[in-house]
């Protein structure tokens, strides 16, 4: 008896050996990816690659399951180490505290990796993780938009160019057609996202403790604990499946 026993009566004792033996790098440790590593450690997953530069804040304890009062000011890469290894003691976790753009790709084998998760927001940092994880023949599953929803059941697992209302695969359609990218599994909601509260008060407050963050941006996006998470766990369930089917 062991801690993934429950896992091997869904997966047997082959799928188990997979997980454990099998590497993968998770782009993005906020509120998707956060679950993404979260659900990835719980199931037998023995390496990680953990790739953010960001440290958790206050605004990230509504949605972060890496968050919480003791871990603010941490890196978030370093707080998910603590916990994966926590959950899972005999796991291998290497940690990058790096903002993934093209400029830095180069950082990274991803030969190395068994899957790749994009669970980043910056579109040019996407469509490079896609383009690498495409030269190495490595399989990678991209999260899209899950800001400014509010319906967890929306979500849906497909290709890319399959995908419709969200904005951000909208751009990833039009970006990776132009690189002669043809297929992408990934993760999308339905849900025509909202437009956020225009409340000053609370936008000055994002903007004073993120203003690398926002700098960029013309309006910031409104979350909750209960959409990104979903996303993450859809994520995670794809990449496990893959994996033992490897």
């Amino acid at each position: 008896m062991n801690q993934f026993s429950r896992t091997a009566l869904l997966v047997g004792t082959k799928g188990i050996d997979k997980l454990r033996d099998a590497r993968v790098a998770v782009f993005g440790i906020g509120g998707v990816g956060g679950y993404v590593v979260e659900a990835l450690a719980r199931s037998g997953v023995g390496t990680f690659d953990l790739i953010d530069n960001d440290r958790v804040c206050l605004t990230n304890l509504n949605r972060q399951i890496i968050a919480t009062h003791s871990t603010i000011g941490e890196y978030k890469v370093d707080a998910a180490k603590r916990r994966v290894l926590d959950i899972n003691p005999e796991a291998v976790v290497h940690t990058y505290k790096t903002f993934f753009l093209p400029e830095t790709a180069s950082n990274f084998t991803f030969s190395a990796y068994d899957y790749v998760v994009d669970a980043i927001d910056t579109v040019t940092g996407k469509i490079q993780l896609v383009l690498e994880a495409h030269s190495a023949r490595t399989p990678i599953i991209s999260s899209m938009g899950a800001g400014n929803k509010m319906d967890p059941t929306a979500f849906r697992v497909t290709d890319l160019y399959q995908t419709k209302v969200c904005p951000l695969a909208k751009v990833m359609r039009r970006e990776l057609k132009k690189r002669g990218i043809e297929q992408l599994k990934v993760v999308y909601s339905e849900e025509v996202p909202m437009t956020p509260c225009d409340d000053a008060a609370v936008c000055q407050e994002l903007l004073e403790e993120n203003k690398e963050m926002y700098v960029v941006k013309t309006r910031i996006p409104g979350s909750n604990a209960f959409v990104p998470s979903v996303a993450g766990l859809i994520i995670a369930g794809e990449v496990v499946r893959d994996l033992i089917q490897m």
